[in-house]
């Protein structure tokens, strides 16, 4: 899911013939890579209970494409430029369903991940040369009129996303199951390929710049030395080489940045811009882009494993539920659209924030309190706020961060801050998935401790002997804590398999224990994110007081 941020271009004498046309071509590419953000996370259990592999897959269906995306962005806008914008959008929309069709034939956990990565590359391609193109469509009078149809549009996508995920993976048609998430995608890609060869126009800079291939190395490089430890390490159990990634990820970015600032000094086009980083609403856009869509990704990851894994909601149910964050979303963007976000500038992007913030305490208020009687009726407050602040901050981000960049940089900073809101997005999911699942056997542990008593008063009215007792607790005890520690879920850890299978049946007590210890994970879990939204919110002191019109950026 991206935010359109382009350069700026000079408007067309006549207004192209097709534009209309044009714009539904484009709003489908959007409206596919939107549907793939949502619904992996949605499927994402299901499709790793059926593709086997540990909780990790999980993590990688959404962090792999959005690492993709985001190191693509950086040269996706650059290639149109030099190339053309409609050759490139062809091979971007082309092979992102040819990348689709991968996803949806995928025999392994491997092929599937690789598939995703793939889509976000040929994703990073096709969207900015869409969005390019219609500035040059449409004349000052017709802009504002086509950008608006995206809010509608990837509106109503948002909403309909994870319920469409859920049902088509409950509804299993010709037994695809989670596949016909990745084979919708084939209609809408061909309708792009077909009206992108008919409809859309021809477009480059006279001037292009050029392609900066090193820097790329450098910034994917040093991103993916960062987010693999972060993912697997958890598993591997942080073995040194773990920590030497991280290590030189940092050095990588370090390096990049001084690559980028001799390139520039050598007349060269750098892929980011280096006086950039000597502006405060830059660098501080980077690092609050980073921390907001951090929370915002990996906050909907850890909602998914709560209903899914430990409240046993189908993919139906769980798309059902996150409704009332869509809708508010949805709402948050047309208050701001009304003319708040030109009114209150800055404070409507601290506004949001402090709602997310609010809608994060109310629903880890309502998880603790609600306890095993919860349901989605009792998440609609939390879910609505939530997605109300989402809205509210969203819309003002771009133009308030572009605002204080000058014009001529205007191009850069705004593929570099898209970039990051991708980046922030794999960093979410890498460090709150592996927070909730380093936390989660603690927590299981701690619901049996604390239940002991419990459990003995069964056990003695099953007739087992006060002696023998203490030996079921403390091998339940381990059972349980290996069993949501284990990295495969479907392997069963030896402490399980020593217990007697002829004891008395504890499964409903096991089933409490381990519900209970999702909840207490989500909920530390979602502190985490708290944490996130708070710093975001005092990053954005360090942004100009309004932002820049969209006609300008």
């Amino acid at each position: 899911m991206t935010t359109n941020s382009v350069q700026t271009e000079t408007s067309a004498p006549e207004a192209y013939r097709y534009r209309w046309i044009a714009l539904f071509v484009i709003l489908a590419v959007e409206v596919m890579d939107l549907l793939d953000a949502l619904v992996t996370t949605i499927a994402g259990p299901v499709i790793r209970t059926e593709l086997g592999g540990s909780y990790s897959l999980i993590q990688w269906l959404g962090a792999a494409y959005t690492l993709a995306m985001a190191i693509g962005l950086l040269t996706g806008g650059r290639l149109g430029d030099i190339y053309g914008r409609r050759r490139m959008f062809l091979i971007g929309a082309a092979g992102f369903t040819l990348a689709s069709l991968a996803c949806a034939l995928a025999p392994s956990p491997g092929a599937l991940v690789g598939a995703r990565a793939v889509q976000g590359l040929f994703g990073a391609l096709m969207l900015p040369q869409g969005l390019g193109m219609l500035r040059e469509m449409f004349g000052p009078a017709e802009r504002a009129k086509a950008f608006g149809a995206f809010g509608p549009v990837m509106g109503l996508a948002s909403v309909g996303g994870p319920i469409l995920a859920g049902w088509l993976v409950d509804a299993d048609y010709f037994g695809s199951g989670w596949r016909m998430i990745f084979f919708i995608n084939l209609p809408l890609g061909v309708f792009a390929v077909i009206g992108a060869l008919r409809f859309l126009p021809e477009s480059r800079l006279e001037r292009a710049p050029k392609l900066d291939g090193l820097g790329v190395l450098f910034a994917a490089g040093g991103a993916f030395l960062l987010l693999y430890p972060l993912v697997q390490g958890r598993e591997l159990d942080w073995p040194v080489w773990t920590f030497g990634m991280l290590a030189l990820g940092v050095l990588a970015f370090g390096l990049f940045a001084i690559y980028e600032g001799r390139r520039d000094k050598r007349g060269l086009d750098p892929l980011v811009t280096p006086s950039l980083f000597r502006k405060r609403a830059f660098t501080g856009g980077l690092a609050l882009g980073l921390m907001f869509f951090a929370s915002l990704i990996g906050t909907g990851l850890v909602f998914t494993f709560y209903l899914q894994i430990g409240l046993g909601y189908t993919p139906l149910k769980a798309g059902l539920t996150t409704l009332p964050q869509a809708l508010g979303m949805v709402a948050g963007f047309i208050v701001a659209g009304a003319g708040l976000a030109e009114k209150l500038g800055r404070k409507l992007l601290q506004l949001g924030t402090l709602v997310m913030i609010l809608g994060t305490v109310v629903f880890v208020a309502t998880v603790h309190w609600a306890g095993a009687g919860i349901t989605p009726w009792h998440l609609i407050p939390a879910l609505l706020l939530l997605g109300i602040g989402m809205g509210l901050a969203m819309a003002p981000f771009f133009g308030i961060v572009l605002a204080g960049v000058d014009d001529e940089e205007s191009g850069s900073a705004s593929g570099a801050i898209t970039s990051v809101q991708q980046l922030g997005g794999a960093f979410g999911i890498a460090v709150l998935g592996t927070i909730f699942f380093a936390l989660l056997p603690g927590a299981v542990g701690h619901h049996v401790d604390t239940s002991a008593d419990a459990l003995r008063a069964t056990l003695t009215s099953a007739g087992v002997p006060a002696e023998a007792q203490p030996a079921v607790v403390s091998g339940l005890r381990a059972c349980l804590t290996d069993r949501v520690a284990e990295v495969n879920p479907d392997v069963t850890p030896p402490s399980c398999r020593a217990q007697s299978s002829s004891g008395p049946d504890l499964s409903g007590y096991v089933g409490e224990q381990v519900r209970a210890g999702f909840e207490d994970t989500t909920v530390r879990t979602s502190g985490v994110s708290v944490l996130l939204l708070l710093s975001a919110f005092g990053l954005t002191f360090l942004m100009p007081r309004q932002g820049k019109p969209e006609s300008d950026h």
